[in-house]
């Protein structure tokens, strides 16, 4: 395994990440405690949930995710080697059931900590999350921003209030945004520097062969100030493995809930197929060159993979080993300029 240090930070956390979502809807606890045993045992240290997982989000199972992850800990023993990050959910219609419409004030951060600690059971979280914007912008592929309000929710400057007060109370080590803007980067760095508060660790925004809006403003940004990118979604919800190019597959995410089809677009389906002819060309798996190119990204700190099976598991693991030869890489940039993000 490969470890890099989480900016600024002193941990230093392995290359793949492994994502939990699944759990509690797609995958049982017992399931669960497979993967991470084995992921484990592979080298990983970096385990990523949040509190409204699972998903989709639902009020009967979210948190579900956490506590599966919880039981695996109180049953292990141990909790210094690991690195555990969740991240509080902002406001949507989806998560209007948690705290009675999530916000980042300081006494729902607190709420929210106290419930994913408990649900965790440990004393501290290592990297806290916001899981999306409060304010509202563009996230989750949204295309055409149209400014809807001066308004950004709570102010930047109290969000990191709030999270300095928990990091003081030791209940989060570090601090991380999701699904951010450069405008919101921005804004976490300068109220961290202009008023003495913590600095933002880490971005986790979606990054994968469909999906390479990120080096627009944000790479550069991310290299600069030290918030590497946590790419989530490396795999376009599964698209990229090609799995999806001419079947259904029975109980897999995009089959059980179609809704999820921001990686099957007609564009995005015809991206998919030039980049899994590529890799059987090749000699790679599509699942593993798409995880290998993304772990060849500068501004990359993690790349947070998921599955649903213990052979895709060990498949997206063992990308860590790939090596991609400069004709391939090449031959990846000649597909992105023919079909530039078809899936953003």
């Amino acid at each position: 395994m490969i470890y890099d240090k989480l900016g600024n930070t002193d941990l230093k956390v392995s290359k793949i990440c492994l994502g939990t979502m699944t759990w509690g809807e797609q995958n049982t606890e017992a399931e669960g405690h497979e993967q991470l045993n084995y992921a484990v045992e592979q080298g990983i240290n970096f385990i990523d949930t949040a509190e409204m997982y699972s998903v989709p989000a639902r009020q009967e199972t979210y948190g579900s995710t956490e506590k599966i992850i919880g039981t695996w800990l109180h049953k292990r023993g141990k909790r210094d080697d690991l690195i555990i990050a969740t991240k509080a959910a902002g406001p949507a219609e989806m998560t209007s059931f948690l705290r009675n419409m999530p916000t980042f004030s300081k006494a729902q951060l607190k709420e929210a900590v106290h419930n994913s600690l408990k649900r965790l059971q440990t004393d501290y979280i290592d990297l806290y999350q916001l899981h999306w914007p409060e304010r509202p912008t563009n996230f989750f592929g949204e295309l055409g921003y149209t400014h809807k309000s001066e308004d950004v929710g709570t102010p930047f400057r109290t969000i990191l209030e709030g999270l300095d007060e928990l990091m003081k109370e030791g209940k989060i080590r570090h601090i991380g945004i999701s699904n951010e803007t450069p405008f919101g980067m921005s804004e976490y760095l300068l109220n961290g520097k202009m008023y003495d508060l913590p600095k933002i660790q880490s971005i986790q925004n979606p990054y994968c062969l469909l999906n390479r809006t990120f080096e627009v403003g944000l790479a550069e940004m991310a290299i600069r100030n030290n918030v590497g990118l946590l790419a989530y979604s490396p795999l376009g919800f599964g698209a990229l493995t090609g799995k999806y190019l001419n079947a259904s597959p029975p109980n897999a995410r995009m089959t059980l809930f179609p809704r999820f089809g921001r990686y099957s677009t007609p564009n995005g389906i015809v991206a998919t197929k030039k980049y899994v002819d590529l890799a059987n060309a090749s000699g790679l798996t599509p699942a593993q060159m798409a995880l290998a190119y993304v772990n060849t990204r500068p501004f990359l700190t993690s790349n947070i993979i998921g599955a649903t099976k213990m052979d895709q598991l060990k498949e997206n693991i063992e990308s860590i080993n790939i090596q991609l030869s400069d004709d391939v890489i090449s031959k990846i940039e000649a597909i992105h300029q023919e079909n530039t993000n078809p899936c953003p």
